[in-house]
């Protein structure tokens, strides 16, 4: 859930060459509370995007532009690592899984499908935007913990609320060379353990509650029950010369964790659902699921 202090101050990068979807666009989200900034083409956009002075939580991108289109300012994007974790929704009229799979596969996590509806827009910006607040939440926490665990090499952890996942994240991404690229995964991992494994959110539920506001005031809820509050989650982590290991465990009953290895087109429109494929390509050098799916084991090669 996005607080309105923390929504107020997100600013999301509008690229579209019809003024009109601009202006639509631009009055839906500063109604919710955002700042805006248009660009015409995608020339323009990455223009604005070379000022390191302006910070942006997410672009909302066009597909079809002159000049320069949304994949080709998609492909500038990512290859610069400052942008490589910038959430980019991809506004598009084809819906087909061949157009979503090759945005996936360029970096784009969040779609939105031609013509769609405020509360659709409102959604996935609100999912994306939510991300990147706890991606630069993780990062000020690794900073102040970048030095301090460099010559760990056990630990084993137990954790129980989504407060503590976080402040877990920060401090085992610490022992890792790229701290930030790491605690993204992590992260999810964690709080897959709580949410889905722990207090048996499903992924219908998890949606339901994310449109409706919800999500974090039925974990709580959840947490203060008898059938779930003695539930602890544990995370080990181990380090030799060659990699370091991080193996998550949940009390929960499993899952069938095989479809979300790969990021299905399927939910491509839905406003959660990434967290496992984007960890597994962006965090960790592997991940496998053991048993039932409510063990992990996720692996950071060194050297």
């Amino acid at each position: 859930m996005i607080e309105p202090e923390a929504k107020a101050q997100a600013r999301i990068l509008i690229v579209d060459d019809e003024p009109f979807n601009i202006e639509i666009l631009s009055e839906h989200l500063e109604s919710s509370g955002y700042l805006v900034e248009p660009a015409y083409d995608g020339q323009q956009a990455w223009e604005i995007l070379q000022d390191e002075q302006v910070r942006f939580d997410a672009i909302l991108l066009d597909r079809m532009m002159p000049r320069m289109n949304g994949m080709e300012l998609l492909a500038k994007i990512k290859q610069l690592d400052r942008f490589k974790a910038l959430p980019v929704i991809l506004q598009t009229a084809m819906g087909s899984p061949d157009a979503v799979r090759e945005g996936l596969q360029a970096g784009a996590y969040y779609y939105l499908t031609k013509p769609f509806e405020r509360e659709t827009l409102l959604a996935i910006v609100a999912a994306a935007v939510r991300d990147r607040l706890a991606q630069l939440e993780l990062l000020k926490q690794l900073e102040q913990q970048r030095d301090t665990l460099t010559m760990l090499r056990y630990g084993e952890f137990q954790f129980r609320t989504l407060a503590e996942a976080k402040r877990l994240t920060a401090l085992l991404s610490s022992v890792c060379p790229q701290p930030e690229k790491v605690a993204m995964g992590l992260s999810e991992l964690l709080i897959n353990a709580v949410e889905h494994g722990n207090l048996g959110i499903t992924y219908k539920e998890k949606t339901k509650l994310i449109q409706d506001n919800a999500w974090e005031g039925e974990l709580n809820q959840r947490l203060a029950l008898p059938q779930y509050a003695g539930r602890r989650a544990s995370v080990m982590l181990t380090r030799d010369n060659n990699e370091i290991r991080f193996v998550v465990a949940d009390q929960g009953d499993g899952f069938d964790w095989k479809p979300f290895m790969e990021f299905s087109p399927d939910r491509a429109f839905d406003p959660h659902g990434r967290g496992i494929s984007m960890a597994r390509m962006l965090s960790f050098d592997s991940i496998e699921y053991q048993g039932n799916g409510n063990t992990v084991l996720a692996t950071v090669k060194l050297g």
